[in-house]
């Protein structure tokens, strides 16, 4: 659950340094063995933290590694905390020091606001959504790395509903194309949001035609509860999915 605000920012924030140099080692084999930051790389963290540029809210990296069928329970052992970051210097120490997204295997990368899960049962979550779209692998290293960007910056803020707020995105390495997607707080609000629009726009050339937008209780497996089961569990659906394309506008 998010501690922070749930309230939308109030503007976006230019992010510098894309193309800075690390502020980590770059030699550190705890770190390039697993996304976890070691721990003299969490101390260095946090003193890049305290002199750095504040971001309008804080947001953590999560990693977890795909595996099929999984019990809610094992989902969530699965689900791997890296680092919450709250300055731009220290976004960039992280990123610059995880593997990047075509040499973690079958996995993926989430961040989320604050310190929410990258779960749709969550309680800071379960009243929103997202917009998921394939990504072909020659692209996902550039779209993460901007979409990211966005996020930390908050230009997605002016293309959404007053009420509503952008609380994430993951991107998903699998056999063929990649998956994204990009998370909000409230799936009411998210029929006239313009964000896989403004995807488009960050990287042009990318095909967002087969985008589409899904509320997190529209899951087959969704239950108040916050358990995650299969169909063969679950049995019939008492959701209606809401389950639409995303035209780019």
């Amino acid at each position: 659950m998010a501690t922070g605000s749930n309230q939308p920012t109030s503007q976006s924030i230019n992010i510098p340094g894309r193309n800075r140099d690390r502020l980590l080692p770059d030699n550190d084999p705890a770190i390039f063995s697993s996304p976890k930051l070691s721990p003299s790389s969490v101390l260095t963290l946090e003193d890049t933290e305290k002199l750095g540029i504040p971001l309008k809210t804080p947001w953590t990296f999560w990693y977890d590694r795909y595996k099929r069928n999984l019990s809610a329970a094992e989902y969530e052992a699965n689900l791997k905390k890296i680092y919450t970051v709250r300055t731009v210097q220290g976004f960039w120490s992280v990123y610059n020091n995880i593997p990047p997204t075509g040499k973690i295997g079958l996995a993926s990368y989430h961040l989320m606001r604050d310190d929410r899960r990258p779960l749709w049962e969550d309680e800071a979550n379960i009243k929103g959504g997202y917009w998921k779209m394939r990504c072909p692998k020659n692209k996902t290293p550039l779209v993460w790395k901007e979409l990211l960007l966005a996020l930390i910056g908050e230009q997605f803020k002016d293309l959404i509903s007053e009420a509503d707020m952008i609380v994430g995105a993951s991107v998903s390495i699998r056999d063929r194309d990649d998956i994204l997607q990009i998370w909000n707080n409230r799936s009411v609000e998210a029929s006239d949001a313009k964000v896989i629009k403004k995807l488009g726009e960050l990287v042009p050339g990318l095909d967002v035609s087969g985008a589409f937008y899904k509320a997190h209780q529209a899951h087959e497996n969704f239950e108040s509860g916050g358990s995650r089961k299969s169909s063969a569990q679950t049995g019939t659906s008492p959701f209606n999915f809401r389950h639409s394309p995303i035209h780019s506008r």
